[in-house]
């Protein structure tokens, strides 16, 4: 039993110390979909290293898809992290339109009133149409 906790946290060490050469995200974004059912205590770290890491939003905005389409709730202080860094990082709009279809639906533009109660939805609507609030 010694033996096998001992390989577990060898792996878990190889995996962070390869994470940290994560150039963009998608290192961080690939062992976040390949390990969904076992790296929940991790994901503070996980995070915390592609907010860090992606330049651009790009996988910032596909790991907040990709949880959200997992399970929101339990990941939903995590989707909120990473859709407030898109937000800041995604300056020419490539990924704020595929975050707000796929966080709050096909038909977010027929909500706003109500969706403008979460921060974040209000931010990265009042980028995507800056007159339109």
């Amino acid at each position: 039993m010694v033996k096998l906790i001992k390989i577990i946290v060898m792996i878990e060490e190889s995996a962070k110390k390869r994470l940290e050469k994560d150039a963009d995200g998608l290192l961080t974004y690939e062992y976040i979909a390949n390990n969904i059912d076992s790296c929940f205590d991790d994901m503070d770290y996980l995070v915390a290293n592609m907010i860090t890491v992606d330049l651009t939003g790009q996988f910032v905005a596909s790991a907040a898809r990709y949880l959200y389409a997992i399970d929101s709730e339990k990941y939903e202080k995590y989707i909120s992290q990473l859709i407030a860094s898109v937000i800041e990082k995604d300056r020419e709009h490539r990924y704020l339109p595929g975050v707000i279809q796929g966080i709050w639906g096909d038909d977010y533009a027929q909500h706003v009133e109500e969706l403008n109660k979460d921060d974040n939805f209000r931010r990265i609507y009042k980028r995507l149409y800056p007159s339109g609030m």
